[in-house]
């Protein structure tokens, strides 16, 4: 990878896309542009704030750029794409809660649809040979991993049939299921990803995401789940379980294994490809099981309570089988333990809320 090629990240001073601008501008030596304009804050109010981020990339890392815009903006992204002609993109901005969306229906689909829309046709117009990298969600596959046969362990739910052993496949069915409308609007994008490298020949993937976690995540209630969970824990603040007995599965990957995994693909790109990128089996974990890890490294027990009700569209068991990624990029590999990313988490949070 050229050490001066431009690539532009949206959403860059969230968890993903500030990774992965720290990754390719200090292991790569390349130019980095971020997009964002801290709509997190209003998806979720003051908590959700990442202007911290967006201050800390502009001070760590030289020759950062900021771009202040909406990629709602059509005009102002394809201005921007025409003047960068970025050798890569990576798209991580979105509206990434189930419950928010429910009550900003329009601001949901117009970031995650239409905002991925207004940025695939300018790089079309642009720079079509740019590898374009779409960051989806497993959601894309609503609850339908809910109806799989599921075995109740001590602390855990887990997948009864032996096919599932190593997770959801990329090749799981997506239609017949209840998606959330953010699910909804991230496989309207994710569908367009895909058709814009069938379609029209760009070098495109889609990274369907699961519990995509580290250090510099602004977790709140609605997302951010291990951010969130080691926040609640240091403040001795009450996290809500809901549903499931707290036994519902997520696997988690470190942030800067998904950035490794994006310098992969832009190196060698793909046309049109999906990838379920999660922490896999080893990086799985449920609720009350995490609460242990996390009081290990904290020291502080957990308080929490229980409410009944499961969220609309929550998996059950969640973890993604990563043969197809390592089939394909056999150099990639998940390089961050459970235990390592819940210590990061925890160290990082002691030294922004507690002292």
């Amino acid at each position: 990878m050229a050490s001066s090629m431009i690539v532009l990240v949206t959403g860059s001073s969230g968890l993903i896309g500030s990774e992965v601008c720290t990754y390719f501008a200090r292991e790569l030596g390349c130019s980095v542009h971020g997009l964002d304009n801290n709509q997190r804050a209003i998806f979720f109010g003051p908590q959700g704030d990442t202007r911290w981020n967006q201050q800390r990339l502009l001070r760590e890392l030289p020759g950062f750029v900021h771009h202040e815009l909406d990629i709602r903006d059509r005009a102002g992204v394809l201005a921007l794409v025409k003047e960068l002609k970025p050798a890569a993109i990576v798209h991580a901005a979105g509206q990434p809660s189930h419950d928010r969306a429910a009550a900003i229906p329009f601001d949901d689909f117009d970031t995650n649809a239409v905002g991925t829309l207004n940025l695939l046709e300018a790089v079309r117009q642009a720079c079509p040979e740019s590898p374009f990298v779409h960051m989806s969600t497993n959601k894309v596959y609503g609850d339908a991993p809910n109806r799989l046969a599921l075995v109740e362990r001590e602390t855990r739910w887990d997948y009864a049939d032996p096919a599932y052993s190593n997770g959801i496949p990329e090749s799981f069915p997506l239609d017949h299921s209840t998606h959330s409308l953010m699910g909804a609007s991230k496989l309207a994008a994710d569908v367009m990803v895909q058709e814009y490298g069938r379609y029209f020949g760009l070098p495109t993937c889609c990274l369907r995401g699961g519990c995509l976690t580290g250090p510099n995540h602004s977790g709140v209630e609605l997302h951010g789940f291990l951010s969130y969970l080691v926040k609640c824990n240091l403040e001795g603040r009450e996290y809500r379980i809901f549903g499931y007995k707290g036994k519902q599965v997520r696997d988690n990957i470190h942030s800067l294994d998904v950035a490794r995994f994006m310098a992969a693909f832009i190196a060698t790109p793909r046309r049109a490809e999906v990838y379920n990128l999660g922490g896999g089996r080893s990086n799985a974990c449920s609720i009350l099981e995490a609460f242990n890890i996390v009081e290990r490294h904290s020291g502080r027990a957990q308080r929490f309570s229980y409410v009944d009700q499961n969220r609309v569209g929550d998996h059950i068991c969640y973890y993604s089988d990563l043969r197809k990624m390592r089939a394909h990029y056999p150099s990639w590999d998940i390089t961050r333990s459970l235990d390592d990313t819940i210590r990061e988490i925890v160290e990082a949070w002691q030294k922004r809320t507690v002292g």
